[in-house]
This record gives structure tokens, C-alpha cells and sequence, in this order.
């Protein structure tokens, strides 16, 4: 007959809803745990970035013109997860299959009712973006590796500021879709990490790069990203004037300003 005992690999969850670690482990693991239960604990001293880009960053004659990024952000609690996780059940008891929002492959009804609702939750978030014409880039700056974190510094530079000095933030935690570029990711990643330390004045913050289902925040994010995209690639403004009342920069690259990049 099989004990009852509890395995060590088993978690206790406390009343609070935190995990804590059981049983014995070396006082370094331990520490790690106290400091991981002490910042879930602070949810509120953190603003959530979530970015999606549409259009590709190929320079090349089959690349797209346009390549937007666009910055959704947010605090807990997030509103609009609880609504598009309430609506995307709703649309599985009627019969779709819908793992997750894509505003690209959505159906037209599924795609207005997001946008619905997200316009509902404008009040909740700040929406940035950046359109860059690529046949106006520099060729200096035509590679993957320089423009994209080029872009993403620019974009996100008054976002950061506006965090900076904030007694209410301890970081901003900044994510992305699963980043644009199968090659030269790493390096990428680094560049991206160090251009925005220019920008930080010492504020906390970190960039993750997680698929876009597994957070509701990327998927608002996409769907804005969209929005921004159909307007200058077939002048359809439609879906972005649904959110324009939480637009705070909209950014032309390059533009005439010089040293823009």
C-alpha cells in the first residue's frame, strides 16, 4: 500500500496563494526564496511593457514596406485579462476553436468584439508606437541586430522616463513576442538589453521574450500593433481610432529630426 506522506517535490500552497519551499535547502536557495516570496508580494511596484511588431525586418526586395512596434502598458491587476479570458470561453461553448487571440487570423466578428474590448479598458493602459518606412533607413542600420533594438529604444525611451524617479515602481518588467529574427537572436537580445540601459537612469527593469499566448497583455498588444499597421499600409483607420484615446506617442522613422536612430 502506497504512503499518504507527501513527496519533498510536493508544495504546500499557504493561505495566501504563495508557494513556499518545504523541508531543508541550503541557505542560498533559501534566501532566493524569501526574496522571490517578498517581490511576488509586490505586485503593485511593477508596470508591464508588452510589445508586438507587425511587418518583417527584411530589408530585401520581397520584405514588407513598413515595420510597426507597438508598446502596451499596464499594471496589475489586468482588467482586460479577466474580459478577453471571459470572451475567449465564450467563444469555445459556441463552437470555436480558439486557443488564443490573433487579430491577423481572428474572424471579423471575433476580431471587432476584442477590439470592443479593449476599448473598454482604455482607461487601464498606454499604448505607444513606432512606424518605420523601411526604404527610408539608413544603410548603416539596415541588419536586424542594429535596427531592431535601434527601434525598440526609441520607442520605448519616454516610457521608461516616465517611470524614472516614481515612488511607486520598483521595475518595469518589459515583454515581447518571441523576437522577429530566427538568426543572430542572441545577439539581438544583448543589443536590446543595452540600449535600453541607456535609457533606465537606474531604474530597475528586464526584457523577457515569451510566445504571445501565453500572456493576454501580448495579444492586446498585437491587436493595436494591427490596427497601427492597417492604417498606413491601406489607410483603414477604423480599428485605430478604437484606441487612439490611449495613444500617447506615435513616432515616424525616420524622420526629419536628425539623429533620429
Amino acid at each position: 500500500m502506497q504512503s499518504h506522506r507527501e513527496s519533498p517535490s510536493m508544495v504546500r500552497l499557504p493561505t495566501s496563494g504563495f508557494p513556499r519551499s518545504r523541508g531543508k535547502c541550503p541557505i542560498g536557495q533559501r534566501g532566493r526564496a524569501v526574496e522571490q516570496d517578498r517581490n511576488l508580494n509586490a505586485m503593485t511596484d511593477r508596470v508591464y511593457v508588452f510589445l508586438d511588431e507587425s511587418g518583417n525586418l527584411d530589408f530585401g526586395p520581397h520584405g514588407t514596406r513598413y515595420f510597426v512596434l507597438t508598446s502596451v502598458s499596464m499594471r496589475r491587476p489586468f482588467e482586460i485579462g479577466k474580459a478577453l479570458d471571459d470572451y475567449r470561453y465564450r467563444c469555445l461553448e459556441g463552437g470555436a476553436n480558439l486557443e488564443y487571440f490573433h487579430c491577423y487570423h481572428d474572424r471579423r466578428m471575433i476580431r471587432d468584439n476584442v477590439f470592443n474590448l479593449i476599448g473598454g479598458h482604455l482607461d487601464t493602459m498606454r499604448i505607444d508606437y513606432m512606424v518605420a518606412d523601411k526604404t527610408l533607413v539608413p544603410d548603416d542600420l539596415r541588419d536586424s541586430v542594429r535596427f531592431y533594438p535601434a527601434a525598440m529604444e526609441r520607442l520605448l525611451t519616454p516610457v521608461l522616463q516616465a517611470e524614472i524617479g516614481s515612488q511607486e515602481d520598483s521595475e518595469v518588467i518589459v515583454i515581447t513576442d518571441t523576437l522577429p529574427v530566427n538568426k543572430k537572436r542572441r545577439q539581438v537580445q544583448k543589443a536590446v538589453n543595452t540600449s535600453l540601459a541607456r535609457r533606465a537612469q537606474g531604474l530597475q527593469f528586464r526584457v523577457l521574450h515569451h510566445q504571445s499566448r501565453s500572456h493576454y497583455g501580448l495579444q492586446v498588444a498585437d491587436y493595436c500593433s494591427w490596427a497601427v499597421y492597417r492604417k498606413h499600409t491601406i489607410n483603414d483607420g477604423v480599428h485605430l481610432a478604437k484606441i487612439q484615446p490611449a495613444v500617447r506617442n506615435e513616432y515616424r522613422l525616420p524622420s526629419a529630426a536628425p539623429n533620429e536612430f
